[in-house]
């Protein structure tokens, strides 16, 4: 049994379902709509790239195509011990248990910071931005992508599930501390509605999750997010 590090914050879907949100990594945004838009902003070719919250390792693979060097951090000892196993072929990957409050990490050692839906969700994590401040070299990017609940059929679920969730609130944080927000619209697309039944009740409360699959037919379905991002 894997331990998870000194102030982890438990993920309520990968942590215990992480072959249930394999599924749904491979499902989102399958036009390429996030990457498009943070290569727009700060590519990682030749880059020295941070994935925090990395779990099972499911983007580190794409950020070693053309970084330089991708270090994946991750709390959760199980998922950064799949992690490891995911790219023990990639020489230019490191894989490290720990957390954004406690970045193992040097400091001005990071030219790209990527966490997606991981740790930085507005009011609370200031301890991980001060630990940003301290990694980023100067010229790096950080980005963070996080839910817009604001629209798009997903949101719509999103605030059902999540009424205490303000959104100006999470607004005003990011742009109180200068980052810009860049809303995107993609989509998720499973391979078969098994899938999408199976990862929407590791997403929801269980009834939320059941007027969903009630609601919703196919195996599509639009979905808004923010990408906020930083220079340093």
């Amino acid at each position: 049994m894997h331990s998870v590090s000194p102030g982890g914050i438990p993920s309520p879907n990968i942590w215990h379902n992480p072959v249930v949100y394999e599924l749904e990594n491979k499902a989102v945004d399958p036009d390429g709509v996030i990457e498009t838009a943070m290569r727009a902003s700060r590519d990682w070719a030749g880059a020295d790239v941070l994935d925090i919250g990395c779990g099972t390792g499911f983007h580190l693979q794409r950020f070693a195509e053309t970084a330089r060097r991708v270090v994946g951090i991750e709390p959760h000892g199980t998922l950064a011990a799949a992690a490891r196993r995911r790219t023990v072929a990639l020489s230019n990957v490191t894989v490290r248990q720990g957390t954004a409050q406690r970045l193992p990490v040097p400091d001005a050692s990071v030219d790209v910071m990527h966490a997606r839906w991981a740790y930085f969700f507005g009011p609370g994590c200031e301890p991980g931005l001060a630990e940003l401040d301290r990694v980023m070299r100067r010229g790096g990017t950080a980005f963070v992508i996080d839910n817009d609940g604001t629209r798009s059929t997903f949101g719509g679920w999103f605030r059902r599930a999540f009424p205490a969730y303000d959104a100006d609130a999470v607004e005003r944080f990011w742009s109180g501390r200068g980052w810009r927000r860049t809303p995107l619209d993609m989509r998720w697309r499973f391979e078969s509605r098994a899938d999408f039944e199976a990862v929407v009740r590791i997403e929801f409360k269980p009834e939320v999750a059941e007027h969903v699959i009630a609601s919703h037919d196919g195996v599509e379905v639009d979905y808004a997010v923010n990408l906020w991002s930083r220079g340093y």
